[in-house]
């Protein structure tokens, strides 16, 4: 898909020399995929704020089970 965009050059110059990319195009595609990912990690810790703990479980009985 072809897309304009006005990024910052210095910016992706920077990006370009710190992720040693040849291209603009490799900059952003692994920006995006960087900001995809740094997302879905984000979604799943709210997951964990959803989850019901129970206060009393003792691991350490848990361990000397056999």
């Amino acid at each position: 898909m072809a897309t304009n965009l006005a990024i910052d050059d210095r910016l992706v110059e920077e990006a370009k020399t710190i992720g040693k990319h040849r291209t603009k195009k490799g900059v952003v595609t692994e920006a995006l995929q960087e900001y995809n990912q740094r997302r879905k990690q984000i979604g799943i810790l709210d997951i964990f704020k959803k989850i019901n703990y129970d206060g009393g479980f003792d691991y350490k009985t848990q361990r000397s089970v056999k």
